[in-house]
């Protein structure tokens, strides 16, 4: 082969080599910019809390953008709340939109809400709350949560894997709440969650009439075990659960993809 022959076709072939790798690197750049990766977080070092959070699948969780269900909370035999619910996986942002047509939205500490909706003193518990138990097994390795062992491991003649969570001062809008977490010692799914609200009273007040929530019923939407089933209970440490206070039926349940002005409240909503 002549040898200037040879020259010019290895500069050719180094000058297509390049151009192509330029290509597939602003052909990556390009990609990763349309879309993002997913935020990974970091599972917890805490023996218990990895294992719960496998066995819910946080991961499986977490890689989806948003999930939607309908769901019915009753207490004392009234209804408490029926609607829909959409939660972004990550926590930052939701709506809750009732069968009446009022809307109660969050978006990280605010909450803003239909101008004429009932018991507006509640809204802010009620954004938050029943969004926070349903998305609290995903939620264990959130920053400001501190775990530690507790006993008895027994409740109402039942063995548990058990671990209680306090939280760091500042974190979110009840730092002073704490839960005592029952997993089921095979499944390593939460079985039971004790906890006091300490909204508008002191920690010790609250502590005088702790609570419970029973997840049951789990079923699998796109591999992430969700219970579908709430019960709420009277709990106290010596007697575990004692009588049964309220309940709640979720159903429907979807990951969906949404746009991010889906959180926007319409004008004229209140804010909190």
């Amino acid at each position: 082969m002549n040898y200037k022959f040879f020259m010019l076709l290895a500069i050719v072939i180094l000058a297509f080599i390049g151009c192509n790798s330029n290509s597939t690197t602003e052909n990556k750049a390009k990609n990763e910019a349309a879309n993002p990766p997913k935020t990974r977080v970091a599972i917890s070092k805490d023996p218990f809390v990895e294992k719960v959070e496998k066995a819910h699948n946080r991961y499986g969780f977490l890689s989806k953008t948003a999930i939607q269900f309908d769901i019915l909370l009753m207490f004392g035999g009234k209804e408490r709340m029926n609607g829909k619910m959409t939660l972004l996986t990550n926590s930052s942002k939701g709506l809750i939109e009732l069968q009446n047509g009022d809307k109660m939205y969050y978006v990280n500490d605010k909450v803003y809400y239909s101008p004429d909706i009932e018991n507006e003193k509640r809204v802010r518990f009620n954004a938050y709350t029943w969004s926070y138990f349903f998305l609290f097994p995903f939620k264990l390795s959130d920053e400001g949560t501190v775990w530690s062992d507790y006993e008895p491991k027994t409740m109402n003649d039942k063995s548990y894997l058990v671990h209680k969570l306090t939280f760091k001062a500042g974190t979110g809008d009840a730092p002073d709440d704490w839960y005592v977490v029952y997993a089921d010692e095979e499944k390593h799914l939460i079985d039971v969650a004790a906890y006091i609200v300490t909204a508008n009273k002191t920690q010790a007040e609250a502590e005088e009439d702790p609570h419970a929530i029973i997840y049951k019923n789990y079923k699998e939407v796109s591999g992430v075990p969700i219970a579908t089933n709430w019960e709420f209970w009277g709990w106290t440490t010596k007697d575990g659960l004692t009588e049964q206070l309220g309940e709640a039926t979720l159903s429907n349940l979807k990951f969906v993809e949404v746009e991010d002005n889906l959180f926007e409240a319409p004008e004229g909503f209140k804010e909190i």
